[in-house]
């Protein structure tokens, strides 16, 4: 892709995608698909495919340097988090986006039900115990959100009987108040959210049911949970207009089309670090002497 193309993306992803308090999130107005551009028209499946797949290939060789840039660096940190309606691709993503990157400077946490510990500390102890390092990159696929989300949905969950609206609002202060903590201390945070239109979910798991290597993927309470499709929009509307800031916006990403989805992701991931300006760490006199003495010691062994 053309610097000029790259730019004009960036900036499509940017108006179209990007929410950071300066506007509101509306979901019901958000698209869950691309197909607002003209150049998207005239692509058929195939090409469009084909297409999102080079972009993809550039991004990750570029996110490739970057990462290796920020961790030789390490001076920020890096936050993704992925939040999203069952099937709407969030491992898929992150295998695909995250595929060049790394392992040493790079960890993926996924939460599920808390443990006994767990609930005996407050409710973001064990998301913190998991921020990355500095020099790293740190993957939530499902994230302290969940306590917005899901608890909002199935408040019967909560220790607390019947929390009001204060309370809700609390939590969004208090994961303000986080993310404003992890920001000020160089981590630079990126959350997302894969939008999928209920119809293709519906696909998606009549896919899943009729393939035998995907019945591991599909539960029972998937469709219980469907059930409260409305509920779910509701609360992800709810929790990223409170949420979302100019340090740790959002991103609203139409999820029907998967290599479109993966393009964007990918796009601003990359995009993210290459704005920190990031250069090699300089070597200090001491320690270049001490590489000359190392190289001297092993010629001397020949």
């Amino acid at each position: 892709m053309k610097k000029e193309a790259r730019q004009r993306l960036v900036s499509e992803i940017k108006k179209r995608c990007r929410f950071d308090q300066k506007n509101s999130f509306k979901i019901s107005e958000h698209e869950t698909s691309w197909e607002g551009t003209e150049e998207i028209h005239k692509l058929s499946e195939g090409k469009l495919k084909k297409k999102a797949r080079k972009i993809i290939e550039k991004n990750l060789k570029e996110l490739s340097d970057a990462q290796e840039l920020l961790y030789a660096a390490n001076k920020y940190s890096l936050l993704l988090i992925f939040q999203a309606m069952d099937a709407a691709g969030k491992d898929g993503t992150i295998k695909h986006v995250m595929s060049g990157i790394n392992p040493q400077g790079c960890q993926v946490f996924s939460f599920k039900k808390p443990s006994a510990e767990e609930l005996d500390h407050d409710y973001l102890w064990r998301y913190n115990k998991r921020m990355p390092e500095y020099g790293r990159i740190g993957i939530f696929n499902r994230s302290y959100y969940e306590e917005v989300l899901v608890l909002k949905v199935h408040p019967e969950w909560l220790k607390e009987p019947n929390p009001d609206e204060s309370f809700w609002q609390g939590r969004y202060e208090d994961i303000r108040n986080l993310e404003k903590h992890l920001t000020r201390d160089r981590t630079v945070i990126l959350k997302f959210f894969l939008h999928l239109s209920k119809e293709e979910q519906r696909r998606r798991f009549l896919d899943r049911l009729n393939d035998p290597s995907k019945h591991w993927k599909f539960s029972a309470n998937d469709l219980a949970e469907r059930k409260r499709w409305d509920d779910y929009q509701q609360a992800f509307e709810d929790a990223i207009n409170a949420t979302a800031t100019p340090h740790a916006p959002w991103y609203a990403v139409p999820a029907d089309n998967k290599w479109i989805m993966r393009v964007i992701v990918s796009t601003v991931i990359t995009e993210t670090i290459q704005s920190l300006d990031l250069s090699m760490p300089e070597i200090t006199d001491q320690k270049k002497k001490e590489l000359d003495e190392a190289r001297k010691a092993l010629e001397s062994e020949g």
